[in-house]
């Protein structure tokens, strides 16, 4: 049996403010298997973010999944700041 996703504390502030500048984000948290926690598209970019609360570190699964992954970026973000730098928002 697979348990819950677990959701960072910030995953919710993270996708509000990339909401506001115009990004679409599809949380992904519910997939598990180490797949990343968002989509984002932005300017006709797509982006993979793995979002992380305050110290929060890589789990296994995640490490293999990210090491596996041959498509377009995927960034690890701790802070709103970050993820805006990730699509472009924040250079």
């Amino acid at each position: 049996m697979r348990r819950a996703a677990r959701i960072d504390r910030n995953h919710q502030e993270i996708v509000r403010a990339l909401r506001a500048v115009g990004a679409t984000v599809e949380p992904l948290t519910a997939c598990g298997g180490g797949v990343p926690d968002l989509l984002v598209g932005y300017k006709r970019v797509t982006v993979l973010l793995e979002n992380k609360s305050k110290g929060g570190r890589l789990n296994d699964l995640q490490i293999d999944w990210h090491a596996r992954w041959r498509g377009g970026p995927l960034v690890v973000v701790w802070t709103v700041e970050e993820a805006l730098r990730a699509i472009g928002v924040v250079v």
